[in-house]
C-alpha cells in the first residue's frame, strides 16, 4: 500500500528497515546494551548495531537463547563484536547484579536500549511483589538506567560523543485507567485487566524517558533520552494471548511489520545522526509522532519517577 511507503520528514516510513535507517553510519568504537535481545526486534536491533560496528551487549533473561542469538549474528557477521549477559528485569537483585558486573568490566557505554517487555499476562507478582508487567517493562528498566547512568556520563565525557538512551514503548494513546494512573495500586489484583496494566507499563516507559530527558538537560549532560512505538510486530510478545496470536497470524501479511521494520525506529534513535541532540521526544516509523496528554504530563512523569525510585530502593 502507498501509505506504508509514504516518507516522513526524516526520509523514512512505516516500511523502512533497521538496515535502511542506519545505512552509511559507522558505529565503530561505540558500545550498546540491548535488553530483551534473545528474540524478535531485540535480536534484530543487536544484529544491525553489530553490522554497523557497535560492540553489542545482549542482556537476556534466558542465556541459552541469548547465546544462540549471539552465535547466529556472529555466523552472519564474522567481525561482529557481541556478548551475552544474564539479566532478569523482573528481579531487582538481577538488575543490580547485571549493572554491577557491567560497571566493573571497564567497558564504555554509549547506547542503552530498554527494549525487553512482556504483554497482557494474567495477574502475577514478581519476586519483589510488583505486578509483573510493571516490574519487567518499567521498574527493571528504570533501575537499570539509573545504575548505568554514571558509566554513560563518564563515557560521554571521555569520548566526546553523545550518549543515547532509547525506551521501546508502544502506542502513546493508551489510557491505562479512566480515572487516571494507578501506580500506587499497581500490585492490587482487584479489578486487574491485563491489557490496561500493559498500557500502564508502556506509558510509564514514555514518562520515564521524558523525565530522564528533563533531568539530563538540567545537568547539561550530553545524553539524550527518547521513547518510541516500534509498530505492531509479529513477535513472541503475544505468546500469552491465543486470540491475538491468531489475529497476528491471519493479518500479518497485510497490517503488521516484520522484525526488520519493527527494529527500524530503535536503530534510528540509537545511531542515526539526524537525531543528534534530540531528547524527550516520542517516535514512530522513524519520525517524531504525537502523544496523548497523559504521555506529555510533566507532573505525572515526576510522580512516576518518585514512585519508581522509592519502589526499587526499599
Amino acid at each position: 500500500m502507498f501509505w506504508f511507503n509514504r516518507k516522513g520528514p526524516s526520509g523514512f516510513s512505516y516500511s523502512s528497515t533497521a538496515e535502511e535507517v542506519t545505512e552509511g553510519v559507522d558505529g565503530s568504537g561505540l558500545t550498546a546494551i540491548v535488553t530483551g535481545a534473545s528474540s524478535g526486534i531485540g535480536t534484530e536491533t543487536s544484529r544491525v548495531l553489530a553490522l554497523r560496528g557497535v560492540h553489542v551487549i545482549m542482556a537476556v533473561r534466558n542465556m541459552d537463547a541469548g547465546i544462540k542469538a549471539k552465535e547466529a549474528i556472529v555466523n552472519e557477521i564474522p567481525m561482529a563484536k557481541v556478548d551475552a549477559m544474564e539479566l532478569d528485569l523482573s528481579s531487582i537483585l538481577s538488575v543490580r547484579k547485571f549493572a554491577s558486573n557491567f560497571n566493573s568490566s571497564g567497558l564504555p557505554l554509549n547506547i542503552l536500549i530498554n527494549n525487553a517487555g512482556i504483554m497482557a499476562i494474567p495477574f502475577t507478582l514478581s519476586k519483589d511483589k510488583f505486578e509483573l508487567q510493571f516490574a519487567t517493562n518499567h521498574l527493571g528498566h528504570f533501575l537499570l538506567t539509573s545504575l548505568l547512568l554514571d558509566t554513560m556520563k563518564k563515557t560521554t565525557d571521555k569520548c566526546k560523543r553523545e550518549g543515547r538512551i532509547v525506551n521501546v514503548s508502544s502506542g502513546a494513546h493508551l489510557k491505562p485507567y479512566r480515572e487516571g494512573i494507578r501506580f500506587n495500586k499497581i500490585n492490587d489484583q482487584a479489578g486487574y485487566n491485563r491489557f490496561l496494566a500493559y498500557g500502564q507499563s508502556k506509558l510509564a516507559n514514555i514518562l520515564h524517558a521524558n523525565e530522564l530527558s528533563r533531568r539530563l538537560k538540567d545537568e547539561g549532560t550530553e545524553i539524550t533520552a527518547n521513547s518510541l512505538h516500534p509498530g505492531v510486530i509479529a513477535t513472541n510478545l503475544f505468546r500469552y494471548n491465543n486470540f491475538i496470536n491468531g489475529f497476528v497470524a491471519n493479518l500479518a501479511k497485510y497490517l503488521i511489520k516484520n522484525v526488520q521494520q519493527g527494529a527500524a525506529t530503535t536503530c534510528y534513535l540509537a545511531l542515526n545522526p539526524q537525531v543528534k541532540g534530540v531528547s524527550g521526544e516520542y517516535f514512530s516509523h522513524s519520525n517524531i509522532a504525537p502523544t496523548s496528554s497523559m504521555a506529555k504530563d510533566t507532573e505525572l512523569a515526576k510522580k512516576l519517577w518518585d514512585f519508581s525510585n522509592e519502589s526499587v530502593n526499599k
